[in-house]
């Protein structure tokens, strides 16, 4: 669902020159460094990035899952540390409140997330819970007038920048299934939280994730999101359904810049007399590259307009998500190929985002889980 084709082409352009002007000039000085320069970060606010997915009326873009795709393929065309700053807090950071959040819990966060003021987390996994959510540990006791949070989440994505946590905590111990999970916004300066060393990584140099442990925490009651206990796994659902055709959308982004990049290697280098993008089998995995890019595309893209429809999407979020991720994975392997040596090599930037896109066959759910998701609903809509 495209609102305004003018609007949307107008931001597009934006983001494409703000991608190709100041994002990617500074690929290699983010990936030495580990930090995004803070100019970058703010530029990023005034573009109104944090605020893609916030609705208009608390100071957001609302954009349509479409529209959002969209911005998310441009943003692909630069280092995914980029996109995780913001598109955490755009994504499964705030989705919770903005789904299920009471009217006094939008006004109060929505607007200051939607500048950027605030950055969100999603505070989901944990030692022993991942994939599984509903098998979660960290529980929230009520207390009174607060709920009492104990537990350990882990590879919390922007932990160590985010002023507000969405948090997953089973309120009920003798349910140890989905409907004992509530959701809770906690702030950071909450007594009781602590966040644990910034976790090294394979790749995602800029992107940072962290422990977060809670301590005899105590959240006020009004921090429970729709003010309703028991509906925790439900919300967590929805943002991740949502994220995942967003994960997608970034897959296809960086796999075209990659292809790019390979295909203007191939162009240049020469072998045997010729460009080596002249040789058949070169030619074969750019071929089959450009196939599986636009097959992706297309899915993330139906996936999209079927959401904004209203329609169901799981089964099509999951298939967009395990289909993107994977070919994601193939194109990079056949442009470290490509560039040959020199794709194992860091000055030519190939071999990063060979390392940075490995990430996006695990989180929002690995592709064994997509396999699950999609497989179950399969065998359920058989079953009617």
């Amino acid at each position: 669902m495209i609102r305004d084709p003018d609007t949307l082409a107008q931001l597009l352009d934006s983001v494409n020159r703000f991608v190709r002007e100041r994002l990617v000039p500074a690929e290699a000085e983010v990936a030495e460094t580990d930090e995004i320069p803070p100019a970058l970060v703010q530029e990023m606010k005034a573009l109104g990035l944090f605020g893609l997915t916030v609705p208009e009326e608390y100071g957001g873009l609302g954009l349509t899952m479409e529209e959002e795709t969209e911005v998310m393929l441009a943003m692909g065309q630069t280092s995914p540390c980029f996109r995780s700053l913001f598109g955490t807090t755009v994504g499964i950071g705030s989705q919770g409140i903005v789904f299920d959040g009471t009217a006094e819990q939008k006004a109060r966060y929505l607007p200051s997330l939607a500048t950027g003021e605030l950055i969100a987390s999603f505070a989901l996994t944990e030692p022993e819970a991942g994939s599984d959510a509903a098998s979660l540990r960290t529980t929230a006791i009520r207390d009174g007038d607060h709920y009492v949070v104990n537990g350990t989440k882990r590879y919390i994505t922007n932990a160590p920048h985010a002023g507000l946590f969405t948090l997953m905590a089973r309120t009920d111990p003798a349910d140890k299934g989905a409907g004992g999970v509530s959701a809770f916004i906690v702030e950071r300066g909450t007594p009781g939280i602590t966040i644990g060393k910034p976790d090294r990584k394979m790749g995602h140099r800029g992107a940072h994730t962290a422990d977060v442990i809670f301590d005899n925490c105590r959240v006020p009651a009004g921090q429970l999101i729709g003010g309703r206990e028991g509906q925790g796994f439900k919300t967590a659902m929805k943002v991740l359904e949502k994220g995942r055709i967003h994960i997608a959308a970034i897959c296809v982004g960086v796999a075209e810049r990659m292809l790019r990049d390979a295909l203007a290697y191939a162009m240049d280098r020469r072998q045997f007399g010729q460009p080596i993008a002249d040789f058949q089998l070169v030619q074969a995995m750019l071929a089959d590259s450009q196939a599986e890019v636009y097959a992706a595309r297309c899915m993330v893209l139906d996936a999209a307009r079927r959401r904004d429809d209203g329609r169901p999407v799981a089964v099509e979020a999951s298939c967009a998500k395990m289909f993107a991720s994977e070919m994601c994975g193939r194109v990079a392997d056949r442009a470290v190929q490509i560039f040959g040596g020199a794709g194992y090599m860091a000055e030519y930037g190939i071999e990063r985002f060979y390392r940075d896109v490995r990430l996006f066959r695990i989180y929002e759910g690995t592709t064994q889980i997509q396999q699950m998701v999609i497989a179950r609903n399969m065998v359920r809509q058989a079953a009617r």
